[in-house]
């Protein structure tokens, strides 16, 4: 073989500055093959060690450029922005080998990383606050120092602190989370830690009210609690007894005496009988105390109490008077006829928000049933601000009162519950008023025995009033009792609907001549909400007491005991911290104790949790409870995540607290851990270690959506395979961020994401990410641009599975991934192929990248070398591609082809191996009708034709790896279409492409035997009109890779492989002449090592042939043809390397020309390629002299990938590079030549006026030709008239002697006076509106050819045709060197358009 010297590969290797190709020139351009991510070889491959962790920033387009890397076994976790200083934070000790202790910032102008000061958190740092407001950062996570597991940094000071409360402590001691409330008005916290509000203790009286009578049917507990007051109550009694002094219902409801005449109540004889109490608004009630009559023949043994107005019967506890053992019952209840048991207590489950009860008493002893003692008990205590509603309570020395300062007014609201209302005070305050200027309103509850409560203030809801722009804030202080410190609490009053919000849980204290418990409320010291007209409203209502634990003995005893109670209460998890906390009071120690006066509303939800975990610190401790994620909705609900499960509920990982109280969503939560919670609206996304909610009613792995305003849960598709670690919202668009390897698309299709993935949510899908990464993920975040950071294996700048779109750029190519994700095909059995498109549309491919060794068997003799296959890959494979522009919408579009599926918009249609994708509209649609059960390897576009040729067949079709689909009716078009068959193995079909010289037949090649009948060894003709086949000469066998031809008009095919002509001669690459049907060797075959796996002649050029493959070693090879002989082009092609396509590329700049590659040009090899200098490559330029690594990508799983086809919109474009002058500088061309053109009209004019004066000297002028003022021959008086006047008779075509002859009597030249001067001629065609308008000197239409729009031409001017690039048009007219005369062939519009637009 003859050699050619060529310096090694490296040594001419320049990667600072790759060569420029010039993809516009060839029209829309895409890259097809088997990769997730591709890189652009500007700079040496980027390595990754999967034991640190790796930090990128993501631009708008989803690119990842590489940033920074820790030490061995760091991590980064979190990460915030403050200005243009990003700061990120976990557990490391360095950075890009800077020393950083677990928190560290980057600035991006200058692309610097810095460690924060000396004393940063010494533990690991799980979350991060940038606080714009302070200008400080705030970290948390598993530390001691600065703070405990709470941290601030301080930019401007350039230093470390504690918080104002010292830190947290308690539990896991851990900070997993902080953020701002909505309004941003103070920070959250939560985590798994305690803390401690109140830190004294107290000596509690130990009685219950001594004017309470004991009863063995009642325990402390009951006894305490204060019955409703029930004067101004509805009651009746059905049937009543007409016996004197027992019909009337009310005399028990609180007896004045003892069982008898006016204090004892009787049915009707024979009756069953039905109290009905009803108190028109709404009470709160932990059941019923019922004392029975003794009196003779009567008395109730059974009942039942049904709560209005849910009418549910009530199941009731209580203790049996016999036996003391605690019982409950329902329907009925058994009410004891020992007469030394004065009344039972029977209580519900717990309180209840009634508006009256039912009692049935439905057995009886005697004549009749009857009772001595009826009430409703209340929860505990209660006070209300209407006074009507505060009467005194049965046992009761004194009713619940009130005070107020300032104007207070009734207000009523209608309520859904027939005949009920609700009635509250209010009053109005100027916006801006201080709080101690305010009106203020104070409740005083009667409370009957001392213990512990909840109190609670129960705030309407805005909605029934109509009052919510008006509502606001107020602060809530509660005194519970001598010795107790008072408790301060701020209560929102914008609630929607009706809250009972807890204000103190503690011991109180019971009324007494010396002392009462009071609540007070007066406006907040900062007021949420702006008010309505220069006004807030302060609402005020009801409290409620709730009894939680009696401090009382047993006996009717008014010594009583005493007890010792903490007032100290413990919350779990959650920490609200106001921004207007003074933080001057160095006493606040957040380790251990905090005053209540620091007790925020929100801080319920820890106090809540604590005690909905089991309330006690050892089961709240467990490692099992941590709160990993708070947000904040508008509508003021907040949820918390992470992995808990509550006691009381059932809720389980994710609650709500809302209106004063925890919240159990839907379905009770979810079966698994959650990482992260990012909301956008009313969609609340959730990321973490589950699968789905706890009832597996809806299964969504890893990520899940929760709708806010409707309390439901939709899946993300079927989630992710692993874990999700964050979650970020960009654009629109769901960052998920974890340790998974695949999602799971509409239809249950799974593809491959390795560790991040994106969802958007417009469109319900996932979508491409833009770049790609691959390992575990554990951040994602917003700041000045998007962060994402984790153990990475390896990431590629761009991320597209199968496909991205080119053009040019700045500074380089510019690349547009594919936007849609296409999942795995494993039911189809990849093979080798190529793809070569010549008219309508170029498109190349050759190879899959799974290894498929039945199908380059021989298939005649023993001799030929099968070709080569690829190495497996597991990502979905595009092997060719096409462009198609819809004539009825003018919307170009890109078909895609290979070894994929994907889901349609409905999610019930899976579409496989061929998509057609809309770069516009980013969606991506199937071929209707049966799909194609195999892999597609080569596309052609015809028209409106798509020729598709693979391995593969389709149900109910008689095809066999061939097919022709109609794109404009959507429907396959395969009748009389014979089938290909193989000779043994399967039939594949790895290339179609349509000559210039035979424009009516496609050339189909590949391993076949024949066609329908037809013996047609591995190529064959296909006549479209027809649609019959054709043989192409004969003696050729084999397999065949790739097509390409030679010749101005591509008269000869050229086709390589691995074949053998007549008398079995090996021809790895021959040709085939057209002209005289026959084929031929190019070259010898001994000089060629091995299969041809792609060919590529240089503009048709018969002695410029470049042919690559894979020797009998394993190695690659790349050869050319000069005319005369094969010539080898560098051998340092390493085993596995593998060529799947050659193709010449035109460049924007140019290199040193040679004997090989001409300066305006470059080779562009892709396939799997692999060197020793350089590693892998999956696309390298060639410009002769010099092999420049261009692309590299990778498959999912971080294996090389391989890019299998470059095609191109343009079905022909020119090399030549026509160097167009700046816009600027032809507009001043331009004014330049027009003030040229006037100047010589004005000189003309004036030398034709000289020479009429010299002529009327000589001649007698007409006297009528004096009159015409308008004559041609009349003398200018004036400069502007000479270059009117030269003009005009340039128009008329006169000339400047227009009476002037070489002999004498001959007619003036142009005498025809009469012509229209501006009717059509060869000068005017621009005013055209046909050619045939234009006369003298046009191209008649035998004289037009055809031509392309080279860019784009709005054609906005008068006479001109728009176009697009790409478009055909026919040139009628090409004689003026700027502007041409054109018809769109598509649309018959006619107009001119730029010359150098064409080609």
């Amino acid at each position: 073989m003859a050699s050619l010297s060529v310096l090694l590969w490296f040594a001419n290797l320049a990667l600072a500055a790759l060569p420029q190709v010039d993809f516009n020139r060839m029209g829309t351009v895409g890259l097809a093959g088997a990769f997730a991510g591709l890189d652009l070889l500007s700079t040496n491959a980027m390595s990754f060690d999967p034991s640190t962790s790796t930090l990128f920033s993501r631009s708008s387009d989803g690119s990842l450029v590489r940033l920074a890397s820790t030490n061995e076994g760091g991590k980064i976790l979190a990460g915030c922005s403050l200005q243009d200083t990003f700061y990120f934070a976990g557990s490391f000790e360095s950075i890009n080998g800077t020393s950083a202790n677990n928190v560290a910032s980057y600035v991006a102008s200058t692309d610097s990383f810095s460690s924060l000061g000396s004393n940063s958190p010494n533990g690991q740092v799980d979350a991060l606050f940038c606080d714009a407001i302070d200008s400080k950062v705030w970290a948390g996570g598993s530390f001691t120092s600065p703070g405990a597991s709470i941290a601030i940094w301080d930019p401007k000071a350039g230093s470390w602190d504690k918080p104002p409360f010292v830190g947290v402590t308690g539990a896991q001691a851990r900070v997993s989370s902080i953020t701002s409330n909505s309004s941003n008005e103070s920070i959250f916290f939560s985590g798994s830690f305690l803390t401690t509000f109140g830190n004294q203790s107290t000596s509690l009286n130990g009685t219950n009210n001594p004017n309470v009578p004991f009863s063995s049917g009642a325990t402390p507990f009951s006894s305490s609690l204060v019955p409703v007051p029930l004067q101004n109550a509805q009651v009746i009694g059905s049937p009543s007894s007409t016996q004197s002094g027992f019909g009337d219902i009310t005399s028990i409801l609180c007896p004045a005496g003892n069982d008898g005449p006016g204090n004892t109540w009787f049915a009707a004889d024979n009756n069953e009988a039905v109290i009905t109490i009803r108190t028109f608004s709404f009470i709160s009630a932990s059941g019923i105390r019922l004392g029975n009559t003794f009196q003779s023949n009567r008395g109730t043994t059974a009942f039942s109490v049904t709560t209005i107005p849910d009418n549910v019967v009530q199941t009731l506890q209580y203790i049996d008077p016999a036996t003391s053992e605690n019982k409950t019952c329902s329907d009925p209840c058994p009410l004891t006829t020992d007469s030394s048991v004065l009344y039972q207590d029977f209580l519900f489950d717990n309180p209840e928000a009634i508006t009256g009860v039912q009692i049935k008493l439905s057995e009886w002893t005697g004549a009749s049933p009857g009772l001595h003692l009826l009430q409703v008990l209340s929860s505990g205590a209660f006070a209300s601000s209407i006074d009507d509603n505060n009467t005194v309570s049965c046992f009761a020395p004194n009713p619940s009162n009130t005070t107020r300062t300032g104007s207070w007014d009734e207000k009523v609201a209608v309520t859904n519950i027939a005949a009920t209302t609700q009635s509250v005070l209010v009053s109005s305050i100027d916006v801006g008023t201080p709080p101690s200027s305010g009106p203020s309103f104070t409740w005083i509850p009667y409370v009957s025995a001392s213990g512990t409560y909840d109190i609670n203030m129960l705030v309407p809801g805005c909605s029934n009033f109509q009052d919510c722009p008006s509502r606001t804030s107020v602060k809530v202080t509660v005194f519970p009792g001598g010795g107790l410190d008072p408790w301060v609490t701020t209560v929102s009053q914008q609630n929607t609907e009706d809250a009972s919000i807890l204000i103190y849980s503690g011991p109180v204290l019971p009324s007494s001549p010396n002392f009462v418990a009071t609540i007070n409320m007066i406006l907040a010291d900062v007021p949420t909400g702006t008010g309505q007209d220069g006004k807030y409203e302060l609402v005020a209502d009801r409290i409620q007491l709730v009894l939680k634990s009696a401090n009382v003995s047993s006996t009717n005893s008014s010594s009583g005991s005493s007890s010792e109670s903490q007032v100290a209460q413990r919350s779990f998890g959650f920490l609200e911290w106001p921004r207007t906390t003074s933080s001057s009071d160095m006493s606040l120690d957040g380790t251990k104790s905090l005053p209540n006066s620091t007790l925020t509303a929100l801080d319920d939800i820890g106090l809540q949790l604590f005690s909905a975990l089991g309330g006690n610190v050892t089961s709240v401790s467990s490692d099992a409870n941590v709160v990993t994620s708070v947000v904040h909705h508008p509508s003021g609900a907040i949820f918390l995540a992470g992995e808990f499960s509550l006691n009381t509920t059932g809720a389980a990982n994710i609650i709500s607290f809302r209106n004063g109280q925890l919240s159990t969503l839907s379905e009770r939560g979810l079966n698994g851990p959650v990482n992260s919670l990012v909301l956008n609206g009313n969609q609340l996304f959730i990321g973490g270690s589950f699968t789905g909610t706890q009832s597996s009613s809806l299964q969504s792995k890893g990520i899940i959506m929760y709708n806010i305003g409707d309390d439901t849960w939709s899946s993300l598709g079927g989630g992710v395979n692993g874990i999700v670690n964050s979650l970020s919202l960009s654009d629109g668009k769901v960052q998920v961020a974890g340790n998974f390897t695949s999602a799971v698309s509409r239809g249950n299709l799974s593809f491959t994401v390795a560790g991040f993935a994106t969802w958007n949510i417009a469109q319900s899908s996932w979508t491409n990410t833009g770049g790609f990464i691959s390992g575990n993920v554990s951040f994602v975040g917003n700041g000045t641009s998007q962060f994402v950071a984790g153990q990475v294996t390896i990431s590629r700048q761009f991320g597209s599975q199968g496909m991205v779109l080119l053009q040019n750029g700045k500074s380089g190519p510019q690349v547009v991934p594919l936007g849609v994700e296409l999942a795995s095909d494993d039911a189809s059995t990849p093979s080798n192929s190529t793809t070569r498109s010549r008219r309508h549309y170029s498109a190349r491919s050759w190879m899959s990248h799974i290894k498929v060794s039945h199908i380059f068997k021989r298939q005649s003799t023993q001799e030929l070398t099968p070709l080569p296959s690829l190495p497996v890959s597991s990502s979905p494979t595009v092997f060719a591609g096409a462009f198609w522009t819809n004539d009825t919408s003018s919307n170009e579009v890109a078909i895609i082809g290979g070894n994929f599926s994907f889901a349609g918009v409905d999610t019930s249609t899976i579409f496989e191996a061929v998509g057609l994708y809309d770069p516009v509209s980013v969606s991506i649609q199937g071929l209707s009708g049966p799909q194609i059960n195999g892999t597609v390897y080569t596309l052609l576009v015809d028209g409106n034709n798509l020729y598709i040729g693979g391995q593969f067949t389709i149900q109910g079709l008689n095809v066999n790896s061939f097919a022709l689909y109609d794109l404009l009716n959507q429907r396959w078009d395969t009748d009389s279409i014979q089938p290909l068959q193989p000779s043994d193995g399967s039939t594949v079909v790895r290339s179609l492409s349509t000559p210039s010289s035979r424009s009516d037949t496609i050339i189909v090649a590949g391993s076949f035997a024949q066609a329908g009948t037809l013996p047609c060894q591995s190529i064959c003709s296909f006549d479209k009109s027809t649609r019959q086949w054709n043989s192409l000469g004969s003696g050729i066998r084999g397999q065949i890779a790739s097509v390409d031809y030679t010749g101005s008009n591509e008269e000869v095919l050229v086709a390589a492989g691995s074949l053998a002509l007549s008398g079995n001669s090996s021809a790895n690459v021959a040709q085939y002449s057209f002209a005289n049907d026959t084929w031929m060797a190019i070259g010898a075959s001994s000089d060629i090592p091995g299969p041809v796996t792609a060919i590529e002649v240089n503009a048709g050029n018969a002695s410029s042939i470049f042919a690559a493959g894979q020797t009998s070693e394993g190695e690659g090879f790349l050869i050319f043809w000069d005319g005369a002989k094969w010539v080898q082009l560098g051998s340092t092609f390493q085993s596995g390397t593998n060529i799947a396509q050659l193709t010449m590329v035109p460049l924007q700049d140019t290199h040193t020309a040679n004997g090989i590659i001409e300066s305006d040009r470059m080779l562009l090899m892709s396939g799997a390629l692999v060197d020793s200098n350089f590693g892998n490559a999956s696309s390298i330029l060639f410009d002769g002299l010099s092999f420049i690594p261009y692309l590299a990508s990778s498959t999912a799983s971080g294996t090389p990938g391989a890019i299998l086809s470059l095609f191109h919109s343009f079905s022909s474009f020119s090399f030549d590079q026509r160097k167009l002058l700046a816009v600027g500088v032809v507009i001043l061309i331009s004014i330049a030549i027009a003030a040229g053109v006037v100047f010589l009209l004005a000189l003309i004019g004036i030398l034709w006026t000289l020479f009429s004066r010299k002529d009327d000297k000589l001649n007698k002028f007409d006297s009528a030709e004096d009159e015409d003022d308008d004559s041609t021959h009349h003398r200018p008086s004036s400069l502007l008239e000479h270059i009117n006047a030269a003009t005009r008779t340039t128009i008329l075509g006169a000339g400047p002697f227009p009476n002037f002859s070489t002999e004498k009597g001959d007619k003036p030249l142009n005498a025809a006076t009469d012509q229209d001067p501006f009717g059509p001629d060869a000068s005017n065609y621009m005013r055209a509106e046909t050619p045939s308008d234009a006369a003298g000197g046009m191209m008649s239409e035998e004289a037009s050819r055809p031509a392309h729009a080279r860019y784009s031409f709005d054609g906005a001017g008068e006479g001109e045709l728009p176009m697009s690039a790409g478009a055909e048009v026919e040139v009628l007219d090409d004689r003026d060197p700027a502007w041409w005369y054109a018809r769109d062939v598509r649309t018959g519009q006619e107009g001119v358009v730029p010359a150098a637009y064409l080609y």
